[in-house]
């Protein structure tokens, strides 16, 4: 929503908006102009309003929501006026998937921020080269993120697509991983026949999101079959990725080296590689650009240490991501390796309860945070006290602390020099490592 308004107040235009709280990116975007108001109140919705744009984390019990309601004001949800904004411009990337977005979206940006073609980003995360998770560049190619929650991703305009994988998850929205499928297709089918699907075929059942389309379709892998696929796959010390790409015909195109670790950041980047060729870069300007990219915030990223300790924070929530991001830890230096998890909505948890336990079962000791509720009330009769006594039973150390500052007073106590510390979780959990690393 903040990207949003920053193109729009680029572009002339008056914008006000709320939060319920002030924040780094509201206080940003005041001084860009905007009017912001906190918090969200149904007399923030004036006479000179011509237009509202909300996201899905809205509820129709919104005052501000209601009152627009009652006046009849023009409203569009974020991606109804994003896929709008999109038609503006001459060629469109949309980056889809249950995991790795963010990266991968931020992987292009870098590429083709070091091309002519002055790119307007985007991004579900920070950004370190453009200062943010927005950049307002010319009409020549716009890059963002397709977030498949709500069907959100169905209102874009996209020129070429990347579907990097399909996890069961928000199925707070979704019936199943079937529904979840059927929508992805869909979103396959807007594609426009000059356009471009770049697809996992580790994808089970791919021919559902290909067959038929009429758009040109690249597949990438982590093996031989896919039109892309990496060999010779080596590792540094901190779990940074280097290897071969090659084409169907085995043939190596070029050797790319990654600044950032694991081996689910291989895969992201060879779609990446892909979009951004398709786009007009040159395979040159792909393998130095993303040599040179060092990820987005909260990705595996280093915050510091304490007491010989280090501090990682990733975003992971979902058990696919969890596994993923541990799985990586597991190859950097360590003693220890602990994992300081908070769990994200409650239907999330609850619907993938015993995965989560098996993922998180990975790391050496886990310390389980409160749910994180975000839009939700309901506990569904589920917390992370449960949790814990999952991951107990599977093997794996697990303790449970209703508080932060119970959480960092144990750990304070209990980690030793050596150890590697990972918070993780899409709320607020990485707070705990910022205030660690403070003392």
């Amino acid at each position: 929503m903040s990207g949003l308004a920053e193109l729009m107040l680029q572009n002339g235009f008056k914008v006000s908006g709320s939060d319920s709280g002030k924040s780094g990116i509201t206080e940003n975007l005041e001084r860009l102009g905007a009017k912001i108001s906190v918090p969200q109140a149904a007399e923030n919705i004036t006479d000179d309003v011509d237009m509202v744009v909300y996201t899905a984390a809205i509820h129709e019990n919104n005052p501000e929501l209601m009152e627009v309601r009652r006046r009849s004001v023009p409203a569009y949800t974020r991606a109804e006026f994003l896929g709008a904004v999109m038609m503006d411009y001459s060629y469109s990337i949309a980056v889809a998937g249950t995991h790795g977005k963010t990266t991968t979206t931020g992987m292009i940006s870098e590429i083709m921020l070091s091309t002519d073609k002055d790119p307007t980003i985007s991004i579900g995360g920070m950004l370190p080269s453009i200062h943010g998770n927005f950049r307002c560049g010319s009409r020549d190619i716009f890059i963002t993120e397709a977030c498949e929650y709500t069907n959100s991703f169905l209102s874009l305009v996209p020129k070429t697509e990347i579907i990097l994988n399909i996890d069961a998850d928000h199925l707070d929205f979704f019936k199943d991983l079937d529904d979840i499928r059927n929508s992805f297709r869909k979103f396959a089918e807007l594609i426009p026949e000059d356009g471009n699907l770049v697809i996992n075929s580790d994808i089970p059942d791919l021919a559902q999101f290909t067959a038929g389309l009429k758009c040109n379709i690249f597949t990438y892998g982590l093996a031989p079959g896919a039109d892309y696929y990496p060999e010779n796959i080596s590792y540094d010390e901190n779990a940074h990725g280097e290897f071969d790409l090659c084409g169907k015909d085995g043939k190596v195109i070029t050797h790319i080296k990654l600044s950032i670790p694991g081996l689910h950041n291989i895969g992201n980047s060879i779609a990446a590689f892909i979009a951004a060729q398709q786009a007009g870069a040159d395979t040159g300007t792909i393998a130095e650009a993303l040599k040179g990219f060092g990820g987005t915030e909260r990705r595996f990223e280093a915050k510091g240490s304490f007491g010989g300790v280090q501090v990682i924070d990733d975003y992971a929530h979902h058990p696919t991501e969890i596994r993923a991001t541990l799985t990586t830890a597991q190859k950097t230096p360590h003693n220890t390796l602990w994992c300081v998890f908070q769990p994200h909505t409650y239907s999330r948890t609850k619907a993938l309860f015993n995965e989560l336990a098996e993922a998180l079962s990975i790391a050496d000791r886990v310390v389980l945070a409160d749910i994180y509720a975000a839009r939700e009330t309901d506990d569904l009769g589920v917390s992370s006290r449960l949790l814990s006594e999952k991951i107990e039973e599977l093997g794996t150390k697990s303790y449970y602390f209703p508080s932060f500052e119970e959480i960092e007073k144990f750990l304070e106590e209990n980690c030793m020099h050596g150890d590697l510390l990972i918070t993780m979780g899409a709320g607020d959990v990485y707070k705990i490592g910022d205030a660690l690393l403070s003392k």
